[in-house]
């Protein structure tokens, strides 16, 4: 046999160890992070439920998720342990850096002066709006109808 016909499979047998190894590693820092687990450490489990660890097993971890409320969760169940900045941040809404976001839209649209002018505007009754349509100079030998409409011209509906 040749290296050429050899070439392929080496190729595809090196490729295949690469891929193994990268998921072997991912594999290996999640089993350190779910080793590394205390008490007192917010999680997220891999269902998107972020809890407090109480307690550390061999294979399982007692989460709070509510006050007084726990549940025992196996440890392949947690997806990451976060950090307490973060775990915070997330669960209880505590953020220094945030923005402040006004609760209504008002700083978005019109200063109120404008608005409150607008607001005292008048609308007379009796005026109604011209909604027929208007004939140019240019389309004037065409015959228009009473609907206001001209021969020749397509109606889209």
């Amino acid at each position: 046999m040749s290296i050429v016909t050899l070439l392929p499979f080496i190729v595809l047998i090196g490729a295949m160890f690469l891929m193994t190894r990268s998921a072997k590693k991912k594999q290996q820092a999640a089993a350190q992070m779910r080793n590394e687990m205390q008490p007192g450490t917010g999680v997220r489990t891999i269902g998107g439920m972020y809890a407090t660890v109480k307690e550390v097993g061999d294979e399982t971890v007692l989460l709070e998720v509510a006050p007084g409320v726990h549940a025992v969760y196996a440890k392949n169940a947690i997806g990451a342990v976060l950090e307490d900045a973060e775990y915070n941040r997330i669960v209880h809404g505590d953020d220094a850096d945030a923005a402040v976001v006004p609760d209504d839209a008002s700083s978005l649209t019109e200063s109120a002066e404008v608005v409150a002018d607008a607001e005292t505007v008048e609308v007379s009754e009796d005026a109604k709006p011209d909604l027929t349509k208007k004939v140019d100079a240019a389309e004037g030998d065409t015959e228009v109808k009473k609907d206001g409409t001209a021969d020749g011209g397509t109606e889209a509906k």
